[in-house]
């Protein structure tokens, strides 16, 4: 039976703080006392091919903070592993529920499941409360003038930057009212081992970034052998930081990183307006590329093996710490679509598997933009040219060496094509696949 003392519950998902969350904020004034929720969503979980899962491990570290910080409230943190309806089920058994809030998640399952889970709530009489959290612009507040969605990243970027003000940057003060979390006792969190993962133990990027990352980020983003880069990705991802606080700080020191997070809220609306991207090509007439998704092609790029250096250490990095510099994912992605012939789908799902920061709309936007298929996109006739571009960015072979010890003896493959001939049959495939 359901306890007598009616609580709201703050669900979890891509919010992993209790800082500056819009969903907690109105949760915590709304009279009620408050439990915060999280759900280990078995429809996600169990297909994850790596038991090792640095995702799950990262999740689960930050579920123990916020117990720690919850528990030092009087307050605890539920977390289940399951299905989410079974879980919603069982809420609602064990306690006497007034309402729900969470922040809204725009991908497709994520959608599907969130009105499964509302329509449970409502069966109950209950509401659930959605907010904009992850993003500075819902994917309805910049629209052109006809209402429509922007397609073109450009035009996009403007209107982002007419539309914002300090109000579209301002923090919830969450912890204001921290004093109405519901009293009670820590509740168990469930193990990796229960879940059937095991613990990946590394140290994760900090959630700080040095005020000369920013202030020398447009200079050396692009160079892999330096830390010229936030390394953010993964909170953003998990909402362990809010990204309200870091378009202020790219406001007042990195004009250039603010226009990687306005490129995120973009794909934020691309695929909610656009979910057939998730599995298809934006631009349709690209369905019609003849791939070659040739198997021992696909294992070489993937093992960073293809005799290019600046690949392969990208695919090294990849494959050790689930991360990549940015420069060396659009030279990988190129190499792999454009000098192979490897469906960009192929790609993509090979990153999803591996990268910690995966996440659906950015992946999807970035390899269909190296494509051609996507918005804003990489012309099809071009093609990265991996000898020049590891001259260029990495002129004296810092990085690659890292990755690639072996580089520059015998035991290095040869390069898996001669990069003139793959440009060239890239460029040909592409024209008369698209041909009118």
């Amino acid at each position: 039976m359901a306890a007598d003392q009616p609580i709201s519950i703050c669900w979890l998902r891509r919010d992993l703080r209790l800082d500056d969350s819009a969903a907690l904020y109105y949760a915590l004034k709304s009279g009620q006392p408050v439990l915060p929720l999280f759900i280990f969503d078995r429809a996600i979980l169990d297909p994850l091919a790596d038991r090792h899962d640095r995702r799950v491990s990262f999740i689960h570290q930050q579920l123990h903070q916020l117990q720690k910080q919850l528990t030092q409230m009087g307050s605890t943190l539920l977390v289940y592993y399951d299905e989410p309806i079974a879980v919603w089920k069982q809420v609602l058994q064990t306690f006497s529920v007034a309402a729900v809030y969470t922040n809204t998640d725009y991908e497709t399952y994520a959608k599907q499941r969130d009105q499964r889970v509302q329509e449970l709530l409502k069966e109950a009489g209950i509401q659930l409360h959605t907010y904009k959290d992850q993003a500075i612009f819902d994917t309805n507040e910049v629209l052109t003038g006809s209402k429509t969605p922007y397609s073109v990243f450009g035009a996009y970027q403007r209107k982002w930057k007419d539309t914002l003000t300090d109000f579209y940057v301002r923090s919830y003060p969450t912890e204001s009212y921290f004093h109405h979390f519901h009293k009670r006792t820590a509740q168990p969190i469930p193990s990796l081992e229960s879940m059937n993962f095991q613990e990946v133990k590394e140290d994760f990027p900090a959630t700080q970034v040095p005020k000369e990352v920013l202030e020398n980020y447009a200079k050396n983003r692009d160079k892999p052998a330096l830390h010229g880069t936030t390394e953010l990705s993964i909170h953003l991802r998990f909402g362990t930081i809010s990204i309200r606080h870091l378009v202020q700080q790219a406001q007042a020191q990195g004009e250039r990183f603010l226009t990687e997070l306005i490129w995120r809220d973009f794909y934020f609306q691309i695929l909610d307006h656009f979910p057939h991207v998730e599995h298809k090509p934006f631009r349709p007439a690209y369905e019609a590329i003849p791939w070659l998704n040739r198997s021992e092609d696909i294992e070489r790029w993937q093992q960073g093996m293809t005799g290019y250096p600046l690949v392969d250490a990208g695919m090294r990095q990849l494959n050790q710490v689930g991360w990549m510099h940015n420069r060396a994912r659009l030279n990988a992605a190129s190499f792999c679509i454009k000098h192979l012939l490897i469906d960009w789908r192929i790609g993509e799902a090979y990153f999803a598997e591996k990268l910690r920061d995966y996440d659906l709309s950015a992946n999807n936007g970035n390899w269909q933009w190296v494509a051609g298929s996507g918005n804003d996109a990489s012309p099809f006739f071009r093609v990265f040219n991996p000898i020049s571009q590891a001259k260029k960015f990495d002129p004296k072979e810092e990085y690659i060496r890292q990755w690639v010890p072996e580089y520059g003896t015998p035991d290095y493959p040869k390069p898996i094509i001669e990069h003139g001939f793959a440009r060239q049959r890239a460029i040909d495939t592409y024209r008369k696949a698209l041909r009118p």
